[in-house]
């Protein structure tokens, strides 16, 4: 019988995503990656989702990868790993991503939450990526994306020292966009994506690709690629829906189109 790592819940148009293997304080192995990876895959085909949230539990958000997987690695297997893909996978969502953070965000559960959008996260939530301690590296996207939400300084920092920085470090150094009290972390997360989710799927997709391209590449290759997507918007229903309904002083009804 196959383990069931990822809690699905659906609320209106926004899907939470639960990480659910306790025992080992939610760590990341490639067969929960992968059961994460699919689990947005068929919230982002979905029409109606329009916002997702990946969460774990009170005390944790994930604690790393696996080590015991880790621990029977080779060179050989290390190559032909299957993990690289799945991170790929789930870079290639197009709707948006919101981490709701309580607990220890580590290893792999920081390098998910730096792939997400953006992140709420509790005031006992802890973020750091201590590979080094164990003779490793950040080997999912933790020494790039951190440094490009942190800057050098303090990326380097907690790369090289393997120390974790608590939530209100998080929140100055730009890692999170807000902190709340433990109990209201989802909360605030499902309030968030229940307002992204009111808007036009076109014009999120749009945003979250020129945002991407922000994070990637040069300023002129963003600004072209903003300015390509806002073009493409302008022959969209939506567009003609939003803007009616704001000189008609009502609600939009956006339908993806």
């Amino acid at each position: 019988m196959k383990q069931e790592w990822i809690l699905c819940q659906q609320q209106q148009r926004v899907r939470t995503l639960t990480l659910n293997r306790p025992e080992v304080r939610n760590a990341l192995s490639n067969d929960c990656l992968e059961q994460l990876v699919q689990h947005l895959e068929q919230a982002d085909t979905d029409i109606g989702t329009g916002a997702i949230i990946i969460t774990g539990s009170q005390r944790c958000f994930a604690a790393g990868a696996d080590l015991k997987e880790l621990q029977q690695q080779t060179v050989a297997t290390a190559i032909t790993d299957r993990r690289p893909q799945l991170w790929q996978r789930l870079n290639n969502i197009s709707k948006p991503i919101i981490a709701a953070v309580n607990g220890y965000a580590l290893g792999a559960g920081c390098e998910l939450s730096l792939a997400c959008d953006l992140v709420i996260c509790g005031e006992s939530a802890r973020f750091g990526l201590p590979e080094i301690t164990l003779g490793l590296m950040p080997g999912a996207g933790g020494t790039q994306r951190l440094i490009r939400s942190v800057g050098k300084a303090l990326a380097s920092q907690m790369i090289f020292t393997g120390e974790a920085i608590d939530a209100h470090q998080a929140l100055q150094a730009g890692l999170v966009s807000e902190v709340c009290i433990d109990n209201l972390t989802l909360k605030r997360a499902q309030q968030i994506a229940n307002r992204i989710s009111e808007f036009s799927p076109l014009a999120l997709r749009a945003a979250k690709a020129a945002l991407r391209t922000a994070h990637e590449t040069s300023l002129s290759q963003g600004l072209s690629a903003e300015r390509q997507h806002f073009i493409a918007l302008a022959g969209t229903t939506d567009r003609q829906e939003g803007i009616s309904a704001f000189l008609e002083k009502r609600n939009p009804t956006f339908k993806g189109c």
